[in-house]
């Protein structure tokens, strides 16, 4: 079995680990900006709509871009764990933790994708077609 210790020699192991962290460290602060910035875009822009007399349709669309900002923001939080928990130091135990991580967001993920098209993901060609009898009414 080739391990790291035997390509790579112990400081060079140690920049490698320390360069796979700061670059974890920096997509999952990353993905924190974009929640960030999907929140404070989605409020702005609701409030212009709001402002110039359409506020019948603010809400949905607000819970829609809302949505969008934390659906992108979670893919970059995964993308973060994956490189965290198994490319530094991979471990079964880390390994369970991360496929749990996975599940919730995937959930997660799932449920925002749901609320934002406001149809199940498996029914798409009917938004196509412009028949809405799938459609999920909140």
């Amino acid at each position: 079995m080739i391990t790291s210790e035997l390509v790579f020699g112990e400081q060079a192991q140690r920049v490698v680990l320390h360069g796979l962290h700061w670059t974890a460290s920096a997509i999952e602060l990353f993905g924190v900006v974009v929640i960030l910035a999907g929140v404070v875009g989605a409020t702005v822009w609701s409030f212009g709509e709001m402002r110039r007399g359409r506020s019948a349709n603010a809400l949905r669309v607000y819970r829609a871009n809302l949505g969008r900002g934390i659906l992108l923001g979670l893919e970059f939080l995964i993308a973060a764990d994956i490189i965290g928990m198994v490319a530094i130091v991979p471990s079964f135990d880390r390994l369970g933790t991360l496929a749990l991580i996975i599940v919730i967001r995937t959930f997660l993920s799932f449920s925002l994708q749901v609320e934002i098209e406001g149809r199940w993901p498996w029914r798409r060609h009917g938004a196509a077609s412009g028949d809405d009898s799938d459609r999920i009414d909140p």
